[in-house]
Parts: structure tokens; sequence; C-alpha cells
């Protein structure tokens, strides 16, 4: 069996990702790790070269930056990036992470011993992640349905799959049409730590990317400006590849207790009322659990 892992990037280091530790989190189970690297003005190709590991191939790669943001389909220059990525993986599964996004060393070994278990299992076409997003410190993490919780990110290579944005796979059925993949739970977690960078990097990042977006102007960000019954204090480990990153906190990170919830917001707490009562999940998921 052989294991390609993939991402794309841009700016990563000016732009606040722990892309360095999100790579290094994954190389003990894969035998390649493909970078589809856009034009940088930064340090992130010295400090991906850095790595020293000889698994690392990086593509360059151009941005299209006239794809207009006004459709359905939103953020497709992601899509594209990570689909340039996942083309050139040559592995029996292809294991993509986002640039903030990093895994557990405790969880290596069942990862790796699903993709063995699934490897001539034809009905599994991915494996699918339990996710943490970490949300202003490193001891808080946002629980709603507001927040996907559940994810693919490995796909099976041998199948017709791309990406038509970052987020999720499509499986192509016939010239017209694509479906959700076929999906096992590994029982793993994506830890996830977009919203733990400085806000000074939160808003650089949210200028550089929302004309992916969005043609509207991007939103100021501000962390206290969240529904503060949506945060939990995280009581476990933080993988030892990312301990240098992390900024030291204590105790959970506080919501301005001003806010105003918003309607999205309110209807939120309700469905965590109802999973809370009835014992099930409304999770927004991309994928058909299978396994």
């Amino acid at each position: 069996m052989k294991v390609s892992g993939f991402t794309f990037l841009r700016n990563g280091q000016k732009l606040g990702y722990p892309f360095v530790a999100s790579i290094r989190s994954i190389l003990p189970i894969v035998d390649e790790f493909v970078v589809a690297l856009g034009p940088c003005d930064d340090d992130t190709e010295k400090m991906l070269r850095e790595i020293g590991d000889p698994k690392i191939r990086i593509i360059p790669t151009q941005w299209n930056e006239r794809i207009q943001p006004d459709y359905s389909v939103k953020g497709f220059v992601y899509g594209q990036q990570k689909s340039i990525a996942l083309f050139n993986c040559t592995g029996d599964w292809a294991f993509y992470l986002e640039a903030d996004e990093v895994v557990h060393e405790n969880d290596l070994p069942k990862i790796r011993a699903a993709m063995e278990k699934y490897l001539n299992d034809e009905r599994v076409e991915a494996l699918a992640f339990d996710y943490l997003h970490f949300y202003g410190n490193a001891n808080t993490y946002a629980w709603s349905p507001g927040w996907y919780r559940s994810e693919v990110r490995i796909i099976r290579n041998t199948i017709p799959a791309w990406s038509s944005e970052a987020l999720f796979f499509n499986v192509v059925v016939s010239h017209k049409k694509s479906r959700q993949p076929r999906a096992a739970h590994p029982g793993a977690t994506i830890y996830h730590y977009g919203w733990v960078r400085s806000e000074t990097q939160m808003r650089l990042k949210a200028s550089a990317v929302h004309k992916y977006w969005d043609d509207k102007p991007a939103a100021k960000a501000d962390y206290t400006k969240i529904d503060p019954a949506m945060l939990k204090l995280f009581t476990g480990t933080h993988p030892k590849v990312l301990q240098d990153w992390l900024s030291k906190a204590e105790g959970l990170f506080q919501a301005d207790p001003n806010y105003q919830l918003s309607s999205r917001e309110k209807k939120h707490r309700l469905m965590l009322k109802l999973e809370k009562w009835f014992g099930f999940r409304f999770n927004k998921k991309h994928y058909r659990l299978v396994r």
C-alpha cells in the first residue's frame, strides 16, 4: 500500500498557518507529500524546504485571480489548487490536510490501520474524521451545528475524484454528474487551528482570500463576537509537532458578554438542545457513511 499526503499553500507563513506542523504530523504514515505551492512573497517555500524530508514534493502553481465569486460554487480557486495537488498524488490513498489542520500522533496507528483494512474494499472510497475547531486560544474549541464536526480527509486515489472547493471531495460518476464519496470512519480526529492565530493575522488572511469567496467586503475579525454557549474547555493534549507554534493560555476564551446572538446562532442553540434531549447530531457532512 502506498499513501500520498497533499495540500496547497500560498503565503502560509505571512498568514499565520501552522503548515510545517501540519505536514510533519502525517509524514510518518505517508510515502510522499505533495504541496501545490502558489506564488508567495514570504518565507513559505524556504520553510517547506527546511523541513528536509525527501518525501515532500513541491509543485509550483499559479492562481486564477479572475474567477468570479458570484456563482453558487464559492472558493473555486481553492478547489483548483487542491485538485492540482491531488492529481499529482501517486498513492493508493490520498490524505489531504489544510494548512491549519494537524493530526495527533496518537491517531496515526488507527488511521494507517484503516487504510490497510479498506484497501481492497471498493465500497469504501474515503475516510472521514471528527473535528476539533480550536477558537481564541489553545484551551477552547467551538462546538455547534454551525461548525462542521466531521469531514472526509482521505480519498481513494484510484477513482475519478476532484474538488469544487477546499472543504470536500466530488466523485465523478458521469460527464454531467458528481456525488459525495462513500466513507468509513477510523475513529480519528483532525485538530483545526485556523481560529487560534492572532486577530491581526486573521484580518490579513481574510483580506487576502475573501475575494475568492464573496464580492462583499470582508468582515473585521473579532474573536469575542461569538455565542459563548458554543465555546467548550479542551482538556486533552495537543499534537507534539504543534507545541512550539501554540501560544500559552489559561482558561476558557472569554466571549463578549454583551454580544447579541444572530438568528442563525439562536437556531444553533435550539439544535444543540435537541441533540442533548434526543441523542442525535445535526451534522452537516459531505459524504455517505458506509462503515
